[in-house]
C-alpha cells in the first residue's frame, strides 16, 4: 500500500497511517466524513475494539445506547462486541483517526469501496454484507 493512497469508499476517505491486519496488530487510520455522508449501518466487531477521535469538525458517534456530538479532542471507545455507528449531521467536514486492535485492514476499505462505488445504482447489500462478515464486522439488528 503506498502511504499516500486514499481509499474512497462513497463519500467517505480513508487514508491508512498503521496497516496491522498483516501481524495482527494495531492499526490506524484517518476517516473523512462530509455533512450528510452515507454512512455504515450501527454494527459491531467480533474481533476488534475501535476508538474513534475527532480531529476537525464533528461527529456525532453512538457506542451501544450512548450517543454524542464529539468535537476536535473528542473521542469514543468501542469495545469488541458493541454496537456502534457515526454519522455527520453538521455543516462541516469531519475528519477523525481511527485506531483499531487487531486492525482489519485497508484491504477491508478496498473490498467494500468495489461494492459501494459501483456505477449505476445502489451497492448490492448481500454482496456487502458478505464482505463485512468476512472482515468480522456484524450488522446490527434495526433499533425498536
Amino acid at each position: 500500500m503506498a502511504q499516500s493512497e486514499i481509499i474512497q469508499v462513497g463519500q467517505l476517505k480513508i487514508k491508512y497511517f498503521v496497516d496491522g491486519s498483516a501481524s495482527g496488530g494495531m492499526g490506524m487510520f484517518e476517516l473523512t466524513v462530509p455533512p450528510g455522508a452515507n454512512v455504515p449501518p450501527p454494527h459491531s466487531h467480533s474481533k476488534n475494539d475501535e476508538c474513534l477521535y475527532v480531529v476537525e469538525g464533528s461527529l456525532r458517534y453512538r457506542v451501544d445506547e450512548v450517543t454524542r456530538d464529539l468535537g476536535p479532542g473528542d473521542w469514543m471507545f468501542s469495545p469488541k462486541g458493541s454496537v456502534h455507528q457515526f454519522d455527520n449531521p453538521h455543516t462541516e467536514v469531519a475528519r477523525a483517526l481511527i485506531i483499531q486492535t487487531p486492525d482489519i485492514g485497508a484491504q477491508y476499505f478496498r473490498d467494500v469501496a468495489a461494492v459501494i462505488n459501483t456505477a449505476g445504482g445502489p451497492p448490492d447489500r448481500a454482496m456487502l454484507l458478505s464482505v463485512m462478515t468476512q472482515y468480522g464486522l456484524v450488522p446490527a439488528a434495526p433499533r425498536a
